[in-house]
């Protein structure tokens, strides 16, 4: 079994390694805190604890280097920020539970007195005991390339670019960086730590390797070839790995604080970001995630009083005590008319959450139905508008939405999923065919603290998560109706009439229009089409 192993193990760590070093690492940071509190002031001094011998990478040349090999670690070098607990914090809270990140935060104190190399063994043991191997996949995959992305050092990765053949040796273990440097960044070979199993399922403990020494693993991979280009931090340890390289460079942690020209534009990402999963909004650093759980009890009571108020009070009343709450709504536009009173006015929104068409009702202040492929028991039940599910039968699902015209308004969402980042996913035909009146609804949403959406979790708490946070924001803007010229009626294709307003729509958010779909996103995400298969047969055990 794997218990016995692991806490056999966990014993022999905790008696010999971390009761005999914990004291004596208190003690020596607590007199290194006071003797640099007593010389903040004296430059020289300031001098020898960051001692500067290779030159800084802003003045890495980066011409002529696409035959070069460049070796570099993730940890302080192509990540602006030195520690990599809230990444570890990701795994626990993502791949793991909330139980699993609140053990992560109470072990600050602790990780505190501890060397580095205690410190990363005690992180992986509370972040990774216990993890199936399947969530820490999914985890890699759709969570940590996001927070990867938004603290990758410019200046770093430009001279990693400019070179041909790029190796990362890294400490960290190599399941938690791997798919982002290879996906992202385009690292042909990732060393890191790497983890036992036990099944399926990760023990917290490293492998008989242990951790990754970085000097010494380049030397085992490289042999007597040494790489043309090594970047590191100004730790004594990065010296010592970089000074095995022909050219070597620092990553100055100040300058990476202090300068913009190391911050990372969306613009120039390697890759561009569209679709990510996971619940959290923030990089969870020790204070945001202790800022979370302290107003998580709060959070959970308002956004029941949020819902509340939408299911049992008039719009009116139910907008201005859910804006007393902190929720903010930004509503520009006017109610349409209609031009055929057999039918009722489309309205075409693009798709951020759950919630998009019971805002724009409420804005409206008029009652609308609203039309999904999927919708969870919860959703339906907490929902104040009549919501019809749709069968993904093209003819079916037609005859469906001609049939809710003829009782009034109907909200569409022709993209068919969610999307986080400033992107419009390709629209679906399908409403072009079924009415003159078409209006389109340019919708954006912003949190703070938690998403309002998920690939793999549970969305019956999509809009519960949304409505936690502090203060959720809702930006709707009712465009011109669509004139009859540019609709079928007007001798448009729905396909023309289907991109024409996803370009309308992408101008008036500045966002992007892609050909990407729900599958797509599914596919990368969760693994699978996003479609989920009802049994109505009973299983008998």
């Amino acid at each position: 079994m794997v218990f016995p192993v692991v806490s056999h193990k966990l014993a022999d760590w905790v008696l010999y390694r971390v009761l005999a070093k914990s004291c004596y690492r208190a003690a020596r940071k607590m007199r290194n805190c006071g003797f640099l509190s007593s010389n903040n002031n004296n430059p020289s001094l300031k001098s020898l604890q960051q001692p500067s011998l290779f030159p800084s990478v802003s003045r890495c040349s980066l011409e002529g280097r696409c035959s070069d090999t460049m070796v570099c670690d993730i940890q302080g070098t192509l990540l602006r920020s030195q520690s990599f607990f809230p990444y570890f914090m990701l795994v626990a809270f993502e791949g793991g539970s909330i139980v699993r990140a609140f053990l992560l935060l109470l072990s600050c104190p602790i990780l505190w007195v501890l060397d580095y190399e205690l410190k990363l063994r005690v992180m992986i043991f509370i972040s990774f005991c216990g993890l199936r191997l399947k969530d820490m996949e999914t985890v890699s995959r759709a969570v940590l390339p996001k927070f990867y992305l938004e603290n990758l050092n410019l200046q770093a990765y430009e001279v990693l670019a400019s070179t041909g053949t790029k190796a990362v040796f890294t400490s960290v273990p190599r399941v938690m960086v791997e798919g982002f440097l290879k996906e992202y960044l385009g690292v042909a070979n990732v060393i890191g730590s790497e983890l036992h199993t036990y099944g399926h399922h990760y023990t917290g403990l490293l492998s008989e390797s242990g951790l990754v020494v970085k000097h010494r693993a380049l030397k085992e991979f490289f042999g007597d070839t040494k790489p043309d280009v090594g970047l590191g931090s100004l730790s004594l340890h990065d010296h010592l790995f970089i000074s095995l390289c022909k050219e070597a460079y620092v990553v100055n942690k100040e300058e990476s604080k202090s300068s913009t020209s190391s911050v990372m534009p969306r613009e120039k990402y390697p890759k561009p970001l569209i679709f990510h999963d996971g619940r959290l909004a923030f990089l969870p650093t020790p204070l945001a995630t202790l800022t979370m759980f302290m107003w998580l009890p709060i959070g959970i009571i308002i956004s029941i009083f949020r819902v509340l108020i939408g299911i049992y009070l008039p719009y009116k009343l139910a907008l201005l005590l859910g804006s007393w709450s902190g929720v903010n709504i930004q509503f520009k536009g006017c109610n349409p008319s209609r031009s055929n009173h057999k039918k009722g006015v489309l309205y075409v929104c693009t798709h951020r959450t759950l919630l998009d068409p019971v805002f724009l009702s409420a804005s409206l202040g008029k009652p609308l139905t609203a039309v999904t492929y999927s919708l969870s028991k919860m959703s339906e039940f907490i929902a104040p508008l009549k919501t019809v599910r749709l069968t993904r039968d093209r003819k079916q699902d037609g005859d469906t939405m001609q049939r809710l015209l003829s009782e009034g308004d109907l909200v569409v969402c022709p993209e068919g999923t969610t999307c986080r980042e400033p992107y419009l996913l390709r629209f679906s035909s399908l409403f072009a065919e079924l009415a003159d009146d078409i209006v389109p609804v340019a919708i954006n949403a912003q949190v703070s603290m938690f998403y309002g959406t998920t690939a793999s979790g549970l969305k019956c708490l999509d809009p519960i998560f949304f409505l936690m946070n502090p203060r959720p924001s809702y930006n709707i803007e009712i465009l011109p109706k669509l004139p009859r010229k540019l609709t079928c009626a007007g001798g448009k294709s729905s396909f023309e009439v289907a991109n024409y307003l996803q370009r309308t729509l992408a101008v008036a958010l500045g966002f992007e229009c892609t050909t990407l779909t729900r599958r797509d996103k599914y596919m990368m995400l969760a693994g699978n089409e996003g479609i989920v298969i009802e049994n109505n047969r009973k299983n008998p055990y």
